[in-house]
């Protein structure tokens, strides 16, 4: 389940990987080692997916307990778990999921159950809707502003940081000529240029 009036909105799947194997690897091994291969930060295929504050894939191998007191259980499959918050309501980010990332979406996803039905962005909603289950805790702190503005809030942010660094001697008139020409190159109004990029976390 998710909260449509969340803001960001939280999404967390599991979804069960089909018990079998390619040779001598297991469904959820090949699954494992794809998402072991995906580069991370601006290079993720989730930095091209729109409004994506945080997010992370696992797999769930088993547990062992549930209930109180607590009793010896275990999983019928390992499931692929997807954390995720975001900006927005949940089919609006879901079809900009599939037509930024459908390559990424099959290759994670081709192993688990039921996934095979999955043909289009439409389809690719309604799986999701299955295999969500309710968000009781958020993934990261985000403010829940549209991406651009967050983004656009730590570009500021770095560069209102280093300016303080760069002008600590300066007299008043120097101040004000510096500050006037920190104004024109950050185009602190600007949310498109200059800013961060989806995924930076480093200063470029």
């Amino acid at each position: 389940m998710f909260n449509k009036s969340a803001n960001p909105t939280p999404l967390t799947l599991l979804c069960p990987i089909k018990n079998g194997a390619v040779g001598d690897q297991s469904f959820a091994s090949l699954t494992r080692e794809y998402l072991q291969t995906l580069e991370i930060h601006d290079r993720s295929p989730m930095a091209a997916v729109p409004n994506t504050f945080l997010c992370r894939f696992f797999i769930l191998n088993d547990v062992f307990f549930e209930g109180s007191p607590a009793e010896e259980d275990h999983l019928q499959s390992q499931y692929l778990v997807f954390c995720c918050n975001f900006h927005g309501d949940l089919e609006t980010y879901l079809r900009g999921f599939w037509q930024n990332a459908e390559s990424h979406i099959r290759n994670t996803w081709r192993y688990c159950v039921a996934f095979d039905e999955v043909k289009n962005a439409e389809s690719f909603v309604a799986y999701i809707k299955k295999c969500s289950v309710k968000t009781t805790f958020y993934f990261n702190g985000s403010s829940g502003e549209p991406l651009t503005e967050q983004l656009k809030a730590l570009y500021l942010k770095q560069e209102l940081s280093q300016f303080a660094c760069d002008t600590q001697n300066h007299n008043p008139q120097q101040l004000r000529a510096a500050f006037q020409h920190f104004i024109e190159r950050t185009q602190p109004t600007d949310l498109g240029s200059p800013t961060w990029h989806p995924g930076q976390n480093f200063i470029a």
